[in-house]
């Protein structure tokens, strides 16, 4: 494709060469630049991609799109827009052909539930021969095909070339997390979604490398719901009224409260041969008793999130109910099966009010004892640190503070900032650096009728250190500390 033909949905300035080039790509990375490809250089949060434009033009790419003056070899063509991140997203759009105008998009927003909800809404589609693919948190799923993702939500130019790809395997659907930082950078201003889903907003996402304000935090998470054909919101929210308020189509609630279109009623956690998980009932729109097979009140709100979604979509009441009752999600509540005389789980909760509604639904199977393994990232909040020592003091009868994913911080740093919370409370913990050896602790020390929770990492199968991701996925973590345990210490098991 000629590249002034890419460009044709930006406004731009030619500072020097031809724009009567063909471009077979574009790519962000230099590393992955090459002379068929035109570099485009974002302004990130850490790293400015105009720093790497001489990379990119060695590895022989002659087209670069920037946002500030730059100067380079005379050969090269240079195109000035005004924000080259928005600009990626038209020209990415236009390089791929509009994938978006052909898929039937569902956009899920949230603090909560995001990844839940959107793994469900995938997996009741496919189930009711509805060709649904899933871009999010867990990477991107579609047929046989697993690409994982560094972001929640991918740069828009990875999205578009993943919706094409999609179709050319015949997915008609996509269910797609939409995190507040990608709405910020306003990767998705020319899109509009056919549904807009909103699931809750709790104070998360604010500080360094993130949202200046919880006030920030709420107008990028609205910004979704003026691009959407179809609303569905919870209306329980306290920021229901912000989200939906602007909202020029049709809305579409679900909650507890008696004017949710859709409404939850008598959620109890189930536990039995075979099943961990709740039962429901609900009213409004749908009459119905309902099984999911992941435990939680608040998985009550992922679950009908996720049924009026598939209502709308006019999807068979009883392939919705014979998914839910199956369904797993990879780091929510998610078992390990190490020993019949305890249970461990693995999940998702980084920050207090999640850990918090684990805690809670923990409680109510009577373990003889909550252990909690856990630790914060690096580069986050500091108030979610001090939440989570909170939380685990107060409902943990112990606590083993370990490393989570430190990044640029010294992980000694972190736990003192845990420690401050977990001080409020009276409860035991202790401190063990080493991740591994943090949940080999707990499994070899563990006594009958405990559940170990190993919270914060979930579905991740890394540990991100000084900028480095090493491989740490807690399965296989596990599966090697069991393996390697001595005679002595599987007495135990």
């Amino acid at each position: 494709m000629l590249l002034k033909s890419i460009l044709k949905d930006v406004d731009y300035k030619l500072v020097h060469g031809s724009i009567d080039k063909d471009i077979k790509d574009i790519c962000y990375d230099s590393r992955l630049a090459t002379k068929d490809k035109a570099f485009v250089a974002l302004c990130g949060f850490n790293v400015d991609g105009h720093d790497y434009i001489n990379k990119a033009i060695d590895n022989g790419c002659n087209v670069v799109i920037v946002e500030k003056d730059i100067e380079v070899n005379k050969d090269i063509t240079i195109i000035k827009l005004e924000d080259t991140r928005l600009g990626l997203g038209k020209i990415s759009r236009v390089l791929f052909n509009y994938p978006d105008k052909e898929l039937t998009t569902i956009a899920i927003t949230g603090t909560k539930g995001k990844t839940t909800t959107s793994w469900i809404v995938k997996e009741i589609l496919n189930n009711d021969n509805k060709s649904c693919g899933y871009i999010g948190t867990m990477g991107v799923f579609y047929k046989d095909k697993y690409y994982h993702t560094v972001n929640t939500t991918p740069e828009s130019y990875d999205v578009y070339k993943y919706m094409r790809d999609m179709l050319d395997n015949n997915i008609k659907y996509l269910a797609i997390e939409i995190s507040s930082q990608s709405l910020k950078l306003n990767r998705w201003n020319d899109i509009i979604f056919d549904y807009g889903v909103f699931t809750n907003l709790s104070l998360d996402h604010v500080g360094k490398d993130e949202h200046e304000s919880y006030e920030d935090y709420v107008y990028c998470k609205s910004k979704l719901f003026k691009q959407c054909r179809h609303g569905i919101f919870n209306i329980d929210d306290k920021e229901y009224n912000t989200m939906s308020k602007d909202f020029k189509y049709d809305i579409h609630t679900f909650g507890v409260s008696d004017k949710a279109d859709l409404r939850l009623i008598e959620s109890r956690n189930v536990i039995e041969p075979g099943f961990i998980g709740i039962e429901f009932e609900t009213d409004g729109l749908i009459k119905d008793k309902f099984r999911l097979s992941i435990p939680g009140y608040f998985n009550g709100y992922n679950a009908i999130c996720a049924i009026s979604i598939c209502n709308l979509l006019k999807v068979n009441i009883d392939v919705i109910k014979n998914t839910l009752e199956n369904v797993s999600v990879k780091g929510r509540l998610e078992p390990i099966h190490i020993s019949d005389k305890f249970n461990v789980l693995i999940d998702y909760a980084y920050q207090g009010i999640a850990m918090e509604n684990v805690f809670k639904t923990i409680k109510e199977s009577n373990p003889k004892r909550i252990v909690s393994v856990f630790g914060c990232g690096g580069n986050r909040s500091r108030q979610r640190r001090f939440d989570c020592g909170e939380i685990s003091g107060k409902y943990a009868d112990l606590s083993i503070i370990t490393a989570d994913n430190p990044r640029f911080e010294k992980n000694e740093d972190i736990v003192k900032d845990i420690l401050v919370g977990i001080n409020k409370t009276n409860g035991k913990y202790i401190i063990i650096h080493d991740r591994k050896e943090a949940i080999k602790y707990s499994i070899v020390n563990a006594h009958e009728g405990d559940i170990i929770l190993i919270l914060g990492k979930g579905h991740e199968d890394y540990q991100e250190i000084n900028g480095e991701r090493y491989p740490f996925d807690e399965r296989v973590v596990i599966k090697d500390i069991v393996d390697n345990l001595t005679d002595e210490e599987k007495k135990n098991l």
